[in-house]
């Protein structure tokens, strides 16, 4: 059959528009909401929340097309050649129509994320190609056993919740089998983890096998057996490669990506950000660090953008579309101890509500004149008391002003130390410190 004749007669042709349009239209602003910016990765896995839908549309059109074969005797008609010869030219266009959906649905996040770079990303496109092709196989099956007004709504309404629920399980190994989990794929310092993308691989790899399978041996209890045993183990062998994997599959991006240089304190930044930002950036990092240790606060040697800061090093929280007023809260977020394991584990954390003061008052020692108190409520990092707390340290001699920020970073830093009450300086001492 002529090329032209299976485009113009396949059911992918006639599914491509509506497909299309539902990316564009019902999914646009999902897919064009919170993509890290400049980031090829994570704009390739937020596109990955419309891959439920384009498996089920592939899912659709091979039922559609498996039907087609079936009631035309097409396997019957033509011994020279397989039952696989005769289906893969039909489902093809199928299959690529889901394709072409996914590549609108990543050019709609890179555009919003403004970037073109770092893509293609083979681990997300792997995952796709796979659930695309298994989809539109199984569906291919569907339609050579049911009537097609029940086998095309039937394969479109399984492989959706198929594809999309499991997102929702707490089991998180069956999301990672179906690529629930990409769209949640990648901060700046992060990248997808292989074992995700393999997981998924050996998934769907073993239901195409089981698939081709029968479509080969015309569905006989043999080949039946043998491909429910096939996928079974796709399932088993998917299942144990992404047992471990939390909800996210993501893992913390290598820090020689990074671009450092020579300044003190130097600088690392993730290349996306460009050289241009990059270089205000840096300006601004050293403008705030030279302020704040002018005024007798510690700073590190270096400060990074790697999620895992070594030795020396703070964590510099900046975006990949930083501005210079995006800096000096980063900079000041960095100077205060992480959260310990213990908080995140849910334990008591007294120190936790020192936290927004000492921000509130790093932030004014960052000022111009270093005792200038800071407007409530900054980026939400503190509330008007925290504000009103700073004020009230901002009127006591530096001494005074240090030793409060040293004994709370030290108590910020475990679970088991409460945080410094604020000291009062009383009207003797009003504004004659903190300058």
């Amino acid at each position: 059959m002529l090329l032209r004749t299976v485009l113009r007669i396949s059911a992918g042709t006639r599914i491509l528009p509506f497909l299309l349009g539902f990316v564009l239209v019902a999914l646009g602003d999902e897919l064009t909401a919170f993509v890290t910016p400049a980031y090829g990765l994570a704009a390739a896995g937020h596109a990955g929340l419309a891959l439920p839908f384009a498996c089920a549309a592939c899912a659709a059109g091979g039922a559609w097309e498996g039907g087609r074969l079936q009631r035309g005797g097409a396997f019957g008609r033509s011994p020279v050649r397989s039952a696989t010869a005769i289906t893969t030219p039909v489902l093809l266009p199928v299959a690529v129509m889901g394709a072409l959906g996914m590549a609108v649905a990543l050019g709609t996040a890179a555009l919003a994320g403004g970037t073109v770079h770092g893509l293609p990303q083979p681990g997300p496109f792997a995952v796709w190609a796979g659930l695309l092709l298994a989809a539109t196989l199984v569906g291919s099956l569907v339609g050579r056993v049911l009537a097609p007004v029940v086998a095309v709504p039937l394969a479109l309404v399984s492989s959706f919740v198929l594809t999309s629920y499991p997102a929702a399980f707490d089991s998180y190994w069956l999301r990672h089998l179906v690529g629930g989990g990409l769209s949640d794929c990648c901060a700046v310092d992060q990248v997808l983890d292989g074992r995700a993308v393999t997981g998924s691989l050996a998934f769907s790899g073993a239901v195409c096998a089981a698939a081709v399978l029968l479509i080969r041996r015309r569905g006989t209890p043999l080949a039946l057996a043998v491909a429910l045993v096939v996928t079974a183990g796709g399932i088993a062998v998917g299942g144990w490669t992404v047992r471990d994997l939390g909800p996210e599959p993501v893992r913390a991006r290598p820090a020689g990506a990074l671009v450092c240089d020579g300044g003190r304190p130097r600088v690392c930044l993730w290349p996306e950000l460009g050289s241009a930002r990059s270089a205000v950036v840096r300006a601004e990092v050293r403008r705030v660090a030279e302020t704040l240790a002018g005024r007798g606060v510690t700073v590190p040697e270096s400060f990074t953008m790697g999620a895992r800061p070594g030795p020396g090093e703070a964590g510099l929280g900046v975006p990949a579309d930083a501005r210079a007023q995006d800096v000096l809260p980063a900079v000041v977020g960095a100077l205060l101890p992480r959260a310990p394991d213990c908080a995140r584990r849910g334990e008591p954390y007294p120190a936790a509500v020192a936290a927004g003061t000492a921000t509130a008052w790093l932030t004014a020692r960052a000022g111009p004149d270093g005792g200038t108190p800071p407007p409530a409520g900054v980026g939400g990092r503190f509330t008007e008391a925290d504000a009103a707390r700073a004020v009230q340290l901002l009127r006591l001699p530096d001494e005074a002003q240090l030793a409060w920020y040293r004994a709370t970073a030290a108590a910020l830093a475990d679970c088991g130390t409460p945080p410094p009450p604020v000291p009062y300086a009383g009207t003797a001492t009003a504004g004659g410190g903190g300058r």
